[in-house]
């Protein structure tokens, strides 16, 4: 992570705080890091901490983690009074006329969506900007590199979908894994020994997935031999569109939230 130059972290919650573990152990230098925690909570690594935004320092990245509805206490802080060559916002729902206004002399803003899987560096980063210059659209890219997949959407009209989709997505899988195990249990497993059972199957099968040249159907009916137990079970999930029809549904929900926030920030 060569030219980064100085990053402003302003909220350090799971989010920032898996982004910024992750900084740190692919090499990023400690110093080169401030985080504004008004609670002044524990961050990682030995990473200079304050309360407030500074005044009268130059940083070169500043990237918003905190919580989307905290946006407008930003206004009675020394933020609109930096001008950093990059400005990145993983706030959800919250559009770029509403970050600029947050940090008027920004000279690029760039959108990013990261879900939790950053911290191990297998997450996925969607990143849009509108006009955005190529040497910040390149600083966004070196930033979120160590975090996983990073994905460029073009239509920010789009970005309320990725952030259902990839944001939130770790948290349906979590409950289906949850669910697989329940399921388990009351099969008659012992119920901690279904959960090792489910996350084991999940991992593995997921990984699997991301290094096979085959789509994930290809392969669920790879493992389904014709008449066998598993193809019983894929039929009930396959009965008139069953799973299909509940994740919609799921990745509906969390889209309309988003932008139900973005209308709110607006």
């Amino acid at each position: 992570m060569t030219g980064i130059g100085r990053i402003l972290l302003v909220g350090c919650g799971n989010m920032g705080g898996a982004m910024l573990s992750r900084w740190l152990a692919t090499g990023l230098e400690a110093d080169r890091v401030t985080v504004v925690s008004p609670s002044g909570r524990f961050v990682p690594g030995d990473v200079r901490v304050v309360r407030a935004v500074p005044v009268s320092e130059r940083f070169d990245t500043i990237l918003l983690a905190l919580k989307p509805q905290k946006l407008g206490e930003l206004a009675d802080t020394a933020l609109g009074d930096h001008a950093p060559d990059l400005l990145i916002s993983i706030l959800a729902g919250v559009e770029e006329p509403a970050l600029a206004l947050a940090c008027p002399q920004a000279r690029s803003i760039v959108r990013a969506m990261p879900n939790l899987p950053v911290a191990l560096g297998h997450g996925v980063v969607a990143l849009h900007s509108r006009d955005a210059t190529e040497v910040a659209r390149a600083r966004a890219t070196e930033l979120m590199r160590p975090f996983g997949l990073i994905e460029w959407i073009g239509d920010e009209a789009l970005f309320d979908a990725v952030t259902a989709l990839a944001g939130s997505g770790p948290a349906f899988l979590y409950r289906f894994a949850d669910a697989l195990a329940g399921a388990g249990a009351a099969l008659g497993l012992p119920r901690d020994q279904a959960d090792r059972l489910a996350l084991a199957t999940v991992e593995g099968a997921a990984m699997l997935a991301a290094r096979s040249a085959e789509s994930p159907a290809a392969l669920a009916d790879k493992v389904a031999s014709p008449g066998g137990s598993t193809r019983e079970g894929l039929d009930v999930l396959d009965r008139d569109e069953a799973l299909v029809r509940l994740l919609a549904e799921t990745l509906c929900a969390a889209e309309r939230r988003n932008r139900n926030m973005a209308a709110a920030a607006r």
